[in-house]
């Protein structure tokens, strides 16, 4: 059996302008996530922790913080209405919508821990929820274009 490939510095900025790209083209989620599959490999927390990061970088970028923070309360509904979320599946966003806030704050979440309760290989999704959430509520934060933002996150 050939040893699994690890993905590469240049995978996550491939993964990372995938993501900016296709939503600045406002592609569906369904159509990220189908342009991003070959890039996970099975078992594996990547690309999600890119998407975490990118999410990160979101919040700074329209100036989240404790004086003025984003609030959290129907972000579902507000941000992600194209998307479901029933049972264990909110616990997942919840997760992967706290993380990005953790980051940014100094604080690396324990992702294989949390990863391993979900007991599916769908991290990268969540991730990309929480990735594509945080962008529109930056777009939202600054009045502007869900692609401006994702111009300026990609000169980033």
């Amino acid at each position: 059996m050939p040893a699994k490939k690890r993905p590469t510095p240049q995978d996550a900025v491939t993964a990372r302008q995938i993501l900016l790209d296709g939503l600045a083209r406002d592609n569906g989620i369904g159509q990220l996530i189908t342009e991003l599959a070959s890039l996970h490999p099975r078992h594996d927390t990547f690309p999600g922790e890119v998407f975490l990061r990118l999410a990160a970088d979101a919040l700074d970028w329209c100036q989240a913080s404790q004086g003025d923070p984003v609030p959290l309360e129907g972000i579902r509904e507000r941000l992600l209405s194209e998307c479901r979320f029933r049972g264990r599946e909110n616990h997942k966003l919840g997760f992967a919508v706290l993380a990005p806030a953790a980051l940014r704050g100094g604080v690396e979440p324990y992702l294989l821990d949390e990863v391993a309760w979900w007991q599916t290989d769908d991290f990268g999704q969540y991730a990309l929820f929480a990735a594509v959430a945080y962008i529109r509520v930056a777009a939202d934060r600054a009045s502007i274009p869900v692609p401006q933002v994702c111009r300026e996150l990609s000169r980033s």
